[in-house]
């Protein structure tokens, strides 16, 4: 079942937080501090707003997967045609429940979701630490928006020239 999140869900919002940011940490450490990407008061305020839908895959009482969206709007811009988009900013599975489909059926839940609001699309970033993660993007039927290219300059905190960054 997915639903929509609610502020009973931070401990395991935080667990699954936690298991994103590792990923992250272990792949990038020049750029990424152990931790969680928000804090628990941080998270009550997003569950609050209507901005920023976060969803829940939940069976038995357990969360097992989230994923957090903002919606976008640009509106009177000078460059951009006004639009408003659905930003996907996380989805994660937890470890323990990979390979079930919970993470295909949480981005149908968004894309669904984008729909009803009238979305002209969906976007979201996907570092190329993450290999799996543009894989499962991309059978999704997302596509390169643009490329975020990197050459880190100071060797004392990696040795990551070249690598791309791929922004879906």
């Amino acid at each position: 079942m997915i639903r929509r999140a609610e502020e009973r869900d931070i401990p395991s919002l935080m667990h699954l937080l936690d298991q994103v940011n590792r990923v992250h940490h272990e792949g990038r450490p020049d750029l990424f501090r152990r931790g969680t990407k928000y804090g628990e008061s941080q998270l009550a305020e997003i569950l609050r707003s209507e901005d920023t839908p976060v969803f829940v895959s939940e069976e038995n009482g357990a969360v097992l997967g989230h994923a957090f969206c903002k919606v976008e709007r640009v509106t009177n811009d000078r460059l951009l045609c006004d639009r408003v988009t659905l930003y996907i900013d996380d989805i994660c599975v937890d470890e323990t429940a990979r390979g079930k489909g919970i993470g295909r059926a949480l981005y149908a839940h968004c894309e669904a979701f984008a729909r009803e609001m009238r979305c002209h699309n969906v976007t979201l970033n996907v570092w190329t630490l993450n290999p799996g993660a543009l894989v499962f993007y991309r059978a999704m039927g997302l596509m390169e928006q643009k490329i975020t290219m990197e050459r880190v300059l100071d060797s004392e905190k990696g040795t990551h020239d070249g690598v791309i960054n791929i922004w879906l």
